[in-house]
């Protein structure tokens, strides 16, 4: 039914859970792709006789250039954009396809899934905060419990989008690698070609152990890439283009240029200014 796009970096045993996770909770069979960086801690030789698709990198280009390379490969309609640190709660892939049958005349959009996280989050429920304590029985007895609304201004994974709206952004940014900020630029970009739906799924659900594609290389500055990129921070495009984090009320409408907006956009162009002209770091 749909691609799943996986960068993974020396990672094995968190992407043995999270392939396991899809095997097990998904209803529909989907086309695996993972992208490979390095691979060296067994991760090549363990999916050498796998029957998933791959795409691979000697070294460690980083998430942006991974999903764009892995996407490439994809054969369906539309995409799943995931870590390898995600474990996918049962029925995920059912409320993506149910939502997909909501909005049929919509042609451009990006949904996502909620993530549930051992600390504050959209989700906050700890089942171990590495894989040597996480508690997968509890993860699935306490989970449906826990009440949770639709939500506006998505721009995390697990994200789905056509490949046809993928393709007119030209996919990540790779000037944000290793990965810090591209998922709002990313977002940026499909504003800009008129994408409004940007809706969180409470019911498509993933337990996430938190940044882990991140943690083995340094981080690069992407809010101040994303600043002199596009002359706004990515709290004010969160803020008054996303609206992140409200209810889900239907398709988003353009920033209401309020006294709020026009202070928070005085003190993006003081911002700007300093890492543009005054900052060389």
């Amino acid at each position: 039914m749909f691609s799943i796009i996986i960068p993974t970096f020396n990672n094995i045993n968190y992407l043995k859970l999270c392939l396991e996770s899809i095997r097990k909770n998904s209803k529909y069979e989907h086309e695996i792709i993972i992208h490979i960086n390095e691979g060296v801690d067994g991760t090549l030789s363990y999916l050498s006789d796998k029957n998933y698709k791959k795409s691979y990198s000697a070294i460690n280009e980083g998430v942006c250039t991974a999903f764009n390379k892995a996407a490439a490969l994809s054969t369906k309609k539309y995409i799943i954009l995931a870590h390898d640190d995600m474990y996918f709660c049962p029925g995920w892939d059912e409320v993506f396809n149910n939502e997909l049958s909501k909005i049929k005349n919509v042609s451009d959009f990006f949904l996502s899934g909620t993530m549930v996280q051992p600390f504050e989050s959209y989700i906050n429920l700890d089942c171990g905060k590495n894989i040597n304590e996480f508690d997968e029985e509890k993860l699935l007895r306490e989970l449906p419990q826990i009440k949770f609304k639709d939500f506006q201004g998505t721009h995390w994974q697990p994200s789905l989008i056509p490949i046809k709206t993928w393709n007119k952004v030209g996919g990540f940014s790779e000037e944000f690698s290793p990965g810090l900020g591209s998922d709002p630029d990313f977002n940026f970009k499909l504003w800009k070609i008129g994408v409004r739906l940007f809706k969180g799924l409470s019911d498509c659900r993933v337990y996430h152990f938190s940044s882990l594609s991140l943690r083995k290389k340094a981080w690069n500055n992407g809010a101040k890439t994303f600043l002199l990129k596009w002359g706004l921070s990515i709290k004010f495009f969160k803020k008054h283009y996303l609206r992140s984090d409200k209810n889900f009320d239907g398709l988003l409408l353009e920033p209401v240029k309020n006294f709020s907006y026009f202070f928070d956009l005085l003190k993006n162009k003081f911002s700007f200014f300093y890492h543009k002209f005054l900052n060389s770091f």
